[in-house]
């Protein structure tokens, strides 16, 4: 275990203990990270004692606060790879992000008769403001197909290709099988046919080393609360030459550059996609966060969350009453489905254990529907997870194992 692991604390985090001082066995951080103490006193100070408003105030406390928003805004940009951070815009979340890039860029590139090809294991929030966006221009959604072991079918993808194919949206990390895609290789096969490729980062940016000239990608989005950050806020980041065409999201103060009754002119991205006071204290505590998981190594934080859910795997696979989806190398996200019990079921009675997993679908319906079930329990690994938290689901489970008997 490398030096930077040992300073990882369960100790750390403030919410991973019950009421009454138990261990916590959080095992849901796919859908949430829990909060280092760091973040959360960042957030503190920026509400409390440092509070002002950002990029219009000429006392000193509101540029002392509009330079900490823009430094959050840089710090993106270096965890990133962004060329700069006038590609990084901040949203509310990755959800926002994808409305972002349908209802601007997508409203003024796609029309009738063009595609838009996703894949099988979407979140929902990567189906639907496409779906919206079809019914609104008259294109056409296709559906990438998966291998048999829960990827990103990439044979499937080039077979779908054509030119009439505007934009390819896929998850970098399915936040339900934890299969990984192969992010360059989608965006040179989306590029040969002129096209643009968006990837869903959310699941990606908390584990993964990222830079944005290497992916090759036009479009990149996450959300700050499964790094480790606040609710609240997201990144989306795009090409500048990209942004700079773009129209307006939404209109309002902060995004114009002069507003008169017989025209009004725009600023210059990012601004230009920041209608309105923006969020500051969540930039701020973001900022805390990247620091935060950067100081671990994002090598490391693949390896050990990679490693406990082989662990996982491997313990699941002891049990004949368990079915396990996806691939084998499952970046720190385990699905699988319990013989006569539904998820619902098992993830209360895990709940009586102090443990905590996700049941249900996961936003994620079509991908139940291929997989043959409506729900699946799901464990998910975060930085402060350890082996500890796998025996403390398998006791759980076999706990739910002799109720259901």
């Amino acid at each position: 275990m490398s030096e930077a692991a040992t300073l990882t604390r369960k100790a750390d985090f403030p919410g991973l203990v019950t009421q009454d001082g138990k261990p916590w066995h959080y095992l849901d951080t796919a859908a949430s990270a829990q909060k280092p103490q760091v973040v959360v006193d960042a957030m503190s100070r920026a509400l409390g004692r440092d509070y002002a408003t950002v990029h219009r105030g000429v006392y000193g406390r509101s540029a002392q606060m509009t330079l900490g928003y823009e430094a959050a805004r840089r710090r993106v940009a270096d965890f990133i790879g962004a060329r700069s951070e006038n590609e990084v815009v901040f949203v509310r979340g990755a959800t926002e992000a994808i409305n972002l890039v349908a209802a601007s860029w997508g409203v003024t590139h796609i029309g009738q008769g063009d595609r838009i090809i996703l894949s099988t294991l979407e979140h929902h929030s990567n189906i639907v403001p496409w779906q919206m966006l079809a019914e609104r221009t008259g294109a056409e959604i296709e559906v990438c197909p998966l291998t048999e072991d829960g990827r990103i079918d990439l044979g499937g993808l080039e077979a779908l290709l054509s030119r009439r194919t505007k934009l390819v949206a896929l998850a970098h990390v399915s936040n339900v099988l934890g299969s990984v895609l192969d992010a360059r290789r989608a965006a040179d096969l989306t590029h040969s046919v002129g096209a643009k490729i968006l990837l869903d980062g959310c699941q990606a940016a908390p584990r993964m080393k990222l830079d944005m000239a290497a992916l090759d990608c036009d479009f990149y989005v996450f959300s700050g609360h499964k790094l480790y950050g606040p609710t609240g806020i997201g990144v989306l980041w795009a090409r500048e030459d990209i942004l700079d065409h773009m129209p307006p999201y939404q209109g309002g103060g902060s995004m114009i550059e002069k507003v008169a009754f017989d025209g009004t002119t725009y600023a210059p991205p990012p601004q230009r996609f920041e209608a309105g006071t923006p969020m500051i204290t969540e930039a701020i505590a973001l900022h805390a966060a990247i620091d935060y998981v950067d100081a671990l190594g994002p090598d490391w934080l693949f390896e050990h969350e990679t490693a406990l859910a082989a662990k996982l795997r491997a313990e699941l696979r002891k049990l004949n009453d368990v079915t396990l989806f996806g691939p084998e190398e499952s970046a720190g996200i385990v699905s699988f489905a319990l013989d006569g019990v539904h998820p619902h079921d098992l993830g209360t009675i895990l709940d009586e254990e102090n443990v905590a997993i996700r049941a249900g679908h996961h936003c994620a319906q079509p991908l139940m529907e291929h997989l043959g079930v409506p729900a699946t329990a799901r464990a998910s690994f975060g930085l402060y997870s350890d082996e500890d938290d796998i025996a403390a689901l398998m006791r759980g489970i076999e706990r739910t194992r002799r109720i259901f008997g």
